[in-house]
C-alpha cells in the first residue's frame, strides 16, 4: 500500500504526537510533591530485567543446537557481551562489540 504525501504526513504527525503525549504525561501525572505509587516503583525495578530476558529469548528463538553451527556463534557473542559489560560497564561497547563479533563469526568463520 502506497500512501499519498498527505497521508504520510498525517501518519507521522499522529505517531509524533502520541509519542510526545506518552512521554510528557508521565511528568504531568507524577510531578510535584506527590509520592510515586509503589506499583510504579516496583515496575521500574523489575521491567528492565524482564525486557532483557524477552530480548534474549527473541534473539535466540531460531538457534538450533542440533544442526551446524550448533549455536556456537550465538554462545560466543553472548558470552563476549556479558564479559565486556562486566569488565567495562559500557553499554555501547558491549552491544556494539557483541554485534560486530557475531557478524564476523557468521560471515567469515561459520
Amino acid at each position: 500500500m502506497i500512501l499519498t504525501p498527505l497521508e504520510s504526513l498525517l501518519t507521522i504527525g499522529v505517531i509524533a504526537l502520541t509519542t510526545l503525549l506518552t512521554r510528557a504525561l508521565t511528568f504531568v501525572i507524577f510531578s510535584g510533591e506527590k509520592k510515586t505509587p509503589l506499583v510504579i516503583e516496583y515496575l521500574g525495578k523489575v521491567l528492565p530485567f524482564a525486557i532483557i530476558g524477552m530480548l534474549v529469548v527473541y534473539a535466540l528463538r531460531h538457534v538450533t543446537v542440533l544442526e551446524y553451527p550448533f549455536g556456537i556463534p550465538e554462545a560466543i557473542a553472548g558470552i563476549f557481551v556479558v564479559l565486556i559489560h562486566k569488565w567495562k560497564h559500557n553499554l555501547m561497547l558491549s552491544i556494539g562489540g557483541g554485534t560486530v563479533l557475531y557478524m564476523v563469526l557468521i560471515q567469515m568463520i561459520f
